[in-house]
């Protein structure tokens, strides 16, 4: 007969294998434990009488152990399949459960409730898209990326000598005709059409850019030549303002001199009366002076005013610009 007390001060006070000890609680490891505390209650192995719930490949059993089987530890828990709807499952329990004590009864429902929340659970899960977590070794990582790089140098090593087996056929150090393989001949030939067709596609490239640099160097200059024409436009008109302004200026000039010569001519005919009238010999002295430095001013002032008309300003523009055409340069100069 099991004697539930001697058996709880054993394993409280020795030793228990299922036993956990914390800072703050003792847990059991026992797979029948209800509650999974170690304490006198919920201990299955000091309860000759004890009831647990527990999933087994999604399915929830109620297991019971009674005093009666203790004498047969293959039989010793009693295995009852609960209902997959809740409330026959609850029901189960209470009519299997009637004359034990509530507080197993309750804690059995709390575990069914949980059970049955966990494998809701899992089910989603299972039809949500979910990845899959392979473990790698270190050692088969190394070797394979070993193995990648020694292939990678033998890849290389071979195209370079199908190369060079290839550029000495086409120079002609081998003169007989050696049969090769058709795979490697036609490998050969779709390289060669493949070089081809890209040497193509850059000179055609290349012709577009410099049409491209040389419609932009022309309009470039078109517009430097309308620039250059406007500039000579505006030159021109200020020379035909400077030569009116110089021409106006000159024939004030004349009027005035005009005007000068006719003055003197009257102070002249005055002086020739009052000499006359008063009989003086350095009178007609002062006239003759006088006379040369009116002739003197207006040889002077004539001169001055043939040189004015003649001398027209002359205004030469250099201009120099580049053109770019390709890889050479120009220089136009105008």
């Amino acid at each position: 007969m099991q004697h539930d007390d001697v058996v709880w001060s054993i394993i409280n006070k020795s030793f228990c294998s299922h036993k956990v000890k914390t800072d703050t609680r003792t847990f059991c490891r026992h797979e029948y434990n209800l509650t999974g505390l170690c304490t006198r209650r919920t201990c299955p192995l000091a309860n000759s009488q004890y009831a647990t719930v527990r999933e087994e490949n999604g399915i929830i059993y109620l297991f019971m152990k009674t005093a009666e089987r203790a004498h047969m530890p293959a039989k010793l828990w009693e295995r009852i399949k609960l209902s997959r709807n809740f409330n026959k499952a609850i029901e189960q329990i209470n009519e299997n459960l009637v004359f034990w004590p509530k507080y197993i009864i309750s804690k059995n429902k709390q575990r069914f409730l949980k059970i049955t929340q966990y494998l809701m659970r899992m089910r989603q899960l299972k039809l949500r898209r979910q990845k899959l977590i392979v473990p790698l070794s270190t050692k088969i990582e190394r070797r394979e990326t070993r193995r990648e790089e020694k292939a990678l140098v033998a890849a290389k090593i071979d195209n370079h000598i199908e190369k060079a087996l290839l550029d000495r056929l086409k120079h002609g150090t081998y003169r007989d005709i050696y049969n090769f393989s058709q795979t490697a001949f036609n490998k050969a030939l779709e390289a060669e059409r493949i070089e081809d067709e890209q040497d193509e596609e850059e000179d055609e490239e290349e012709e577009l850019e410099v049409e491209r640099e040389m419609d932009v160097d022309e309009e470039a200059a078109e517009l430097h030549r309308d620039l250059l024409s406007e500039e000579f436009v505006e030159a021109e008109t200020d020379n035909e303002e400077d030569d009116d302004d110089s021409q106006s200026e000159s024939g004030q000039r004349e009027e005035v001199e005009m005007d000068s010569d006719f003055g003197h001519s009257d102070d002249d005919d005055d002086d020739d009366a009052d000499a006359d009238d008063i009989e003086d010999i350095k009178v007609p002295a002062k006239k003759t002076k006088s006379k040369k430095a009116s002739d003197t001013a207006d040889a002077a002032a004539a001169p001055s005013s043939t040189k004015r008309r003649r001398a027209k300003p002359k205004l030469e523009l250099e201009y120099e610009y580049e053109v770019e055409t390709g890889a050479e340069r120009e220089k136009v100069r105008y």
